[in-house]
């Protein structure tokens, strides 16, 4: 959407992990700097091999696997940072680890302000989020350069 002279590009991530794998996955999403995130507790079934277990003396295959479905609405420059956060926080190497789509977005408007685009993915408390992410990632820079020498 053009705004104001320039184009506004927003992306929809949505990404599929293990359940164990959520509080590293938003761990590392905050320290990206995404600060808005909706989390869903799903089902479903991938390359992941059918779980056969026993109930009352009967055999039940369980077709679907738990998983949380994580969505976040985040501008150009967050993006790659997003994407790059999911990948090394939620890969643990095997069949199952899940899924990340990107899909673009037209629009978005806070219902509160009516604030359109960019200004509506901005939280409240962005200042300080960012902040906090960029002095973690210099101190973790700093340490690792530190016991490289």
């Amino acid at each position: 959407m053009w705004y104001g002279g320039y184009v506004s590009i927003m992306k929809l991530i949505t990404t599929i992990v293990r359940p164990e794998r959520l509080p590293e996955v938003k761990a590392a999403l905050f320290q990206a700097g995404i600060t808005g995130i909706t989390l869903s507790r799903v089902s479903g079934h991938g390359g992941e091999q059918e779980i056969v277990s026993q109930y009352r003396g009967n055999t039940v295959v369980m077709e679907f696997h738990e998983k949380v479905k994580i969505e976040m609405v985040c501008s150009e420059p967050y993006v790659e940072a997003c994407i790059k956060a999911i990948l090394a926080s939620a890969r643990t190497g095997e069949v199952g680890d899940g899924k990340i789509f990107v899909q673009a977005i037209e629009r978005v408007i806070r219902i509160r302000t009516g604030e359109i685009d960019n200004a509506a993915l901005t939280a409240v408390n962005a200042d300080a989020v960012q902040r906090a992410a960029l002095e973690t990632a210099q101190h973790a820079g700093v340490g690792a350069g530190e016991g490289d020498s």
